[in-house]
């Protein structure tokens, strides 16, 4: 018998409307970053894709070298949506995105026509897609004109093989250029993905004004800085964690003990606040309504049970807001 979601999937979490367009994503979205390549267990990532739409989370974010090792999390997603997803695909949003090197020679990296036409032509038979709903550019290109590139992105749209483009990891100032290029080639950009955390607030210079103008969205990534924001390493560093094992994406030398200060002070907050670190966590970044979506990673289920309920609290006082910058600001 196929596998069937849940009939409340979409009583749990809100969905907020991305931008100045008909797009709404729910205010948390899986991303397939760190548990869908080679080394982890099928069945596991089954369970999280799984637990994600059973809980409202519509909405799976990748990219052509995810891994490891690249474009082995396509592959996967892949074989789920021939299992598992195929019926429900005018349910789901799927990204992927294009801007890392990704095979050898001088086309399979940055922001070229030629690269991301390509890439997005192998992302798709990995996935067994017809289209994704979001494609991204991955990175700026210091060498490739931004008009190339964005006149790459409207031509994929226009190809139907995205409905929506956007971009990542672009400072303000590139941002405006960008969404002002796409606007007038006639395929506006949807949305813009930047690393976001209580500990990494670099959007706030420039780049959230930047979206509330031209009425783009936002997903944040990282938005519990690789597990920093949760109760993990309240105590140290565990020999399951991440930075133990993995340190690829959390170093051990980034867990000091002025951050630790701060994370135990932190987490008394979010006890008072009745809500777990990760969950305060993820409602402070979603705190302003620019903020269209925060994306989580997740290697157990739990997790994504757990980090669904980040708004139920209720949203900040003054007060609140005013003691969390005082402790990241170490007073």
């Amino acid at each position: 018998m196929n596998w069937q979601a849940a009939d409340n999937r979409y009583d749990i979490l809100p969905y907020r409307r991305c931008g100045n367009s008909g797009i709404q994503l729910p205010a948390l979205s899986l991303g397939l970053w760190h548990n869908f390549g080679n080394i982890t267990p099928f069945g596991v990532q089954q369970s999280l894709l799984r637990t994600a739409f059973d809980n409202g989370i519509t909405h799976f974010d990748l990219a052509n070298n995810y891994g490891p090792p690249y474009g082995e999390a396509e592959r996967n997603f892949g074989e789920h949506f021939l299992r598992d997803w195929k019926p429900y695909r005018d349910e789901l949003i799927i990204s992927t995105k294009a801007g890392y090197d990704m095979w050898p020679g001088p086309y399979g990296n940055f922001g070229s026509r030629k690269y991301l036409v390509a890439s997005l032509d192998q992302s798709l038979q990995r996935m067994h897609l017809d289209y994704v709903d979001i494609f991204y550019h991955h990175r700026p290109d210091p060498d490739t004109p931004l008009e190339e590139t964005m006149r790459a992105l409207d031509h994929i749209v226009r190809s139907g093989k995205a409905l929506y483009v956007g971009i990542s990891n672009y400072p303000a100032p590139l941002a405006e250029k960008a969404f002002s290029i796409l606007r007038d080639l006639g395929t506006p950009c949807l949305i813009e993905q930047p690393s976001y955390s209580m500990f990494n607030r670099w959007i706030e210079d420039g780049l959230t004004d930047v979206l509330r103008k031209n009425q783009v969205g936002c997903i944040a990534f990282c938005p519990l800085q690789s597990g920093l924001l949760t109760n993990r390493y309240l105590n140290g560093i565990p020999a399951d964690s991440r930075a133990a094992h993995d340190p690829r994406f959390l170093k051990p030398d980034a867990i000091t003990p002025e951050k630790l200060e701060k994370i135990r002070a932190l987490d008394q907050l979010a006890q008072e606040r009745g809500q777990k670190l990760s969950q305060m966590a993820l409602a402070w970044v979603l705190r302003d309504p620019v903020v269209t979506s925060a994306l989580i990673g997740a290697s157990k289920p739990e997790q994504i049970l757990e980090n669904v309920h980040c708004l139920d609290a209720g949203p900040f006082t003054k007060e609140e807001l005013d003691r969390i910058d005082a402790i990241l600001a170490g007073n």
